[in-house]
């Protein structure tokens, strides 16, 4: 093949280099669409043929995908249905998650990515994705199995309550104004009401509607409650939403890296967050990836190969086969995460 530069005119590939599966995937991360290659034993006229056939096949959705996207329709129809003396359709909802929980050997928190959908709302898709996570976390934390499909249902009607507030205010492009912020903030108090009459849902479900944004020092809403009067389901369901709105791009910011993400929960965790939930969490989180393709804030990519348990989101990458250790080279961190 011949050379291969970046966007910022720094070689990857010399030319002729044999390529390999490993770089398609970085020449894929590093978004170049094309490259200057010939392969053996075909003509340049085949390699355009081929080239043009594959092109033309569609990426099928993995089942893991198509449960996400039916689940999400589900909750979006279910919420815009959620009128006056409307009952919530517990059955069907259920029913919903188990079919995604199915796939749930499938999920990766940092690296999976939801279908493309322009039309998705982003706080019913991060609800999907609250469950997910949150049902992961609540293994990894070895409750009790009756525990684990209620805490994913904690985590799928935890913003029931945003069904309530005026949408102006949910799809707002800005910030939020004071009183915006006061009015969102009773979609807390709003789901909790129109849960706690749900007989078929446990208490810690109604709670975690009404607790997901409380702190354990007492720094939360609405009630500032603390410590041990936050339910579990709750504590989990916090960690599971605010790494999710803190990955999911919004009209006022970018989406942030997984890495630099758990690396924030990790400092919230000091006297907010579940300290154990967090370590659980992230080392969980992290302790799977090595062998991944990561890009560095400096636009290199690399594969991780060793992670530190001291220093868990700040692993030694193999750049080309220069190590660069994260957990020294302060200056440097991981912005995005590749799939395999």
């Amino acid at each position: 093949m011949r050379e291969v530069q970046t966007s910022f005119g720094n070689v990857l590939f010399p030319e002729g280099r044999t390529l390999s599966a490993r770089d398609l995937e970085i020449l894929q991360a590093y978004l170049i669409p094309e490259a200057d290659i010939k392969r053996a034993g075909l003509e340049h006229s085949d390699l355009l043929e081929a080239a043009e056939d594959d092109k033309d096949k569609a990426q099928p959705l993995s089942s893991l995908h198509q449960s996400f996207l039916k689940m999400e329709k589900l909750l979006k129809h279910t919420f815009h249905m959620m009128g006056p003396g409307q009952k919530l359709p517990v059955f069907e909802i259920r029913g919903g998650l188990k079919d995604l929980l199915d796939h749930i050997e499938d999920y990766h928190v940092l690296t999976f990515m939801p279908p493309y959908d322009p039309a998705a709302e982003p706080w019913i898709r991060g609800s999907v994705l609250s469950a997910l996570t949150a049902y992961q976390l609540a293994r990894w934390m070895k409750l009790p199995d009756k525990d684990w499909v209620p805490v994913a249902l904690s985590g799928l009607l935890h913003d029931i309550g945003n069904t309530r507030i005026d949408a102006t205010i949910l799809r707002k492009p800005g910030r939020l104004t004071t009183d915006e912020l006061t009015e969102m903030r009773q979609h807390t108090v709003y789901g909790y009401k129109l849960l706690e009459g749900v007989t078929s849902l446990n208490q810690g479900i109604i709670l975690t509607a009404l607790q997901h944004h409380e702190r354990i020092d007492g720094s939360g809403y609405p009630m500032k409650a603390t410590g041990d009067k936050i339910h579990p389901y709750a504590k989990i369901v916090a960690i599971a939403d605010m790494y999710h709105a803190m990955t999911s791009a919004r009209a006022y910011r970018n989406a942030q890296s997984p890495y630099n993400v758990l690396e924030q929960l990790q400092k919230e965790a000091f006297g907010k967050l579940d300290p154990l939930m967090i370590q659980c969490f992230i080392e969980r989180n992290t302790q799977f990836y090595n062998g991944m393709l990561v890009q560095l804030n400096d636009n290199r990519v690399g594969e991780i190969v060793f992670t530190d348990r001291a220093n868990p989101t700040r692993p030694m990458v193999s750049i080309f086969g220069d190590i660069v250790n994260l957990a020294k080279e302060r200056n440097l961190f991981i912005t995005a995460v590749y799939s395999s």
